[in-house]
Formats: structure tokens, sequence, C-alpha cells
């Protein structure tokens, strides 16, 4: 009995000191995307971090290299079939990404993403992955579903490290499961939940607005567009529209979105554990720059050794 006791004690004594760990300040890092016409690049002095509120301490903010990447391209599969025109662009984009990064193709389709290869570093091959999509209309069911589905399961990498996650996702953005498009109704559980998702799994969203095959133009352009913000926005990416109809040439927002992969840093900082999801804040002094990063994270969080 008195052996049974002193396990006992020392296994509750165990259990405590680790919640107690777990609780505790907890190294976590975060994407920090730097938008800027100033040549400076930033250090660790130009930044500010808050989380909850409080100002938190930067240990380090280096560049994500481009073995510590990986970017995921999710096309809606309910597109027009004029998206056609912007494959070669697309191969061309993916064809230029910095050798060593990690590319997936999928299409988003009832509620989740189809793919036929995992993350791969052949940029050539995932480049004649590319297809056309099926151009039926509501296809994806709701781009946030995938998204959802996608980021919960993220595909394993080919290392053990971690790595830096980017989606670019190319949708109208419309949520078909919310009702009407009205500006009226622009408050979707489902866009809350993919935001939510992916800020768990510490990926930045991207996306480029294209039309359905279905529903287009107007309200739902609006609509659309104002929930692809909202993404953007929470996850520290950048929704690419251009008023209410489809870009003339993806060209210019490819451009834009391989320079911000490149020019997106990890900052490490001690973040309090034990209590789910922490609010994150980054700002800088720096003249004629931005820095945009995910609302929130999760404490622990460790995307590049």
């Amino acid at each position: 009995m008195t052996r049974y006791l002193l396990a006992l004690t020392l296994l509750t004594a165990t259990t405590f000191a680790a919640q107690a760990q777990q609780e505790g300040p907890t190294p976590t890092q975060a994407l920090v995307a730097v938008d800027s016409k100033n040549p400076t690049a930033p250090t660790i002095a130009d930044v500010t971090v808050k989380v909850n509120n409080r100002p938190a301490t930067l240990s380090s903010l280096t560049p994500v290299h481009a073995s510590g990447s990986q970017v995921a391209i999710l096309i809606d599969d309910g597109l027009r079939l004029s998206m056609g025109r912007e494959l070669p662009a697309l191969r061309d984009f993916i064809k230029g990404l910095r050798p060593g990064t990690e590319i997936f193709v999928g299409y988003m389709q009832n509620g989740r993403v189809i793919t036929g290869q995992d993350f791969t570093t052949d940029l050539n091959a995932a480049a004649k992955s590319l297809r056309m999509p099926v151009g039926s209309p509501g296809l994806s069911a709701s781009p946030y579903f995938c998204l959802s589905s996608f980021v919960k399961s993220w595909p394993e990498n080919s290392g053990s490290s971690p790595k830096a996650r980017f989606v670019l996702m190319i949708t109208n953005g419309v949520d078909p499961y919310n009702g009407s498009t009205s500006i009226m109704n622009q408050n979707s559980p489902y866009v809350d939940a993919a935001v939510k998702d992916a800020q768990r799994a510490g990926v930045a969203v991207y996306s480029m607005y294209y039309s359905d095959a279905g529903i287009r133009g107007g309200r739902a352009s609006f609509s659309g567009q104002s929930y692809l913000a909202q993404i953007a926005e929470g996850t520290g990416g950048t929704a690419y529209y251009q008023g209410n109809g489809n870009p003339v040439s993806m060209d210019p927002y490819l451009k834009q979105f391989q320079k911000a992969i490149s020019e997106t840093y990890v900052a490490s900082f001690m973040a309090p554990g034990g209590r789910g999801m922490v609010q994150l804040r980054v700002s800088t002094k720096l003249p004629k720059t931005k820095l945009h990063t995910a609302a929130y994270v999760n404490p622990g969080a460790q995307l590049q050794e």
C-alpha cells in the first residue's frame, strides 16, 4: 500500500508539473509578411509584438527559406471555363518558385480538396498537373468547407522539420450555405470556422477572386470578396481582386503572391500556453512598411527550425 501511495504521489506530481509547464511561457512562432517599399529589411529592433495585448519579447526574426516553405494552390472546380486561359500563368508561377519550395495543387470539390499528388519539390511536375476546372456551378459546395478540411489534415511534408505554410485559393469566395449574398448577411459561421482552423494550423491564406460558372457579378462578387478578405485578414494573407469582375490577367497577382512568400519572416517569441489560441499583434516604425500576421496563433507553434 505504501509503495502504491508513493507511486500515485509521484505520478500526480509529474502530471501537475507537466500541466504547469504547458500553461507557462511557451516558445511560439508565427509568420509575418512584410509589405514594404523600403529596401531596408526589418530586424528584431524594428518589430513590436503584443500577445493578448501585452508586450512580448521577440527572440528572433528570420526570413522563410525556400526549403522551409510549403505552398498549396487550391482551385475551385466550379469556376468558369474561361479560367483555362490563366493556366499558362499559373504554370509559370509554379516553375518560378524558389528551388526547394514544396508545392501542392488541388481542386476544391464537394467540401474537400481533390488531388493526385502530395507536396513535391518537383516544380515542373506540379505545373504539369494543372488542369481546366470542371466548370459545374457550385461544385466546391463551399470553398470554406474545403479550406477547413484541407488545413485540418495538412499533408505530411517530405521531411520531419516544420515548414512555413501558405495557401492560395482561386475561387469566387461565395458561401452558399450561409444563405443570401445580401450586404446585410455577411456573417458566416463557416467562414469564421475556416479562419480558426487555418490559424490553428499556422497557415497564411491568400486568395484570388474568379467567378463561378453559376454565381457571378453584383452582390455575389461583393459577398465572396468580403469573405476572402476576412480569411486573409485573420490569417495574415492577402485577398487579390479587381472590381466586381475577373482579373484581366492573374499574372500581376501571382507576382505579388510570389513576392509576399519571399518577404515573409518567422517571428519567435514566448506565449502563454494551456489556454487555447492567443491574440497576436505586430507593428513596425519602419517607413512605408506594413506587417501582416495571423490575428490568433497556437502557443507552441513551430514553423521553421
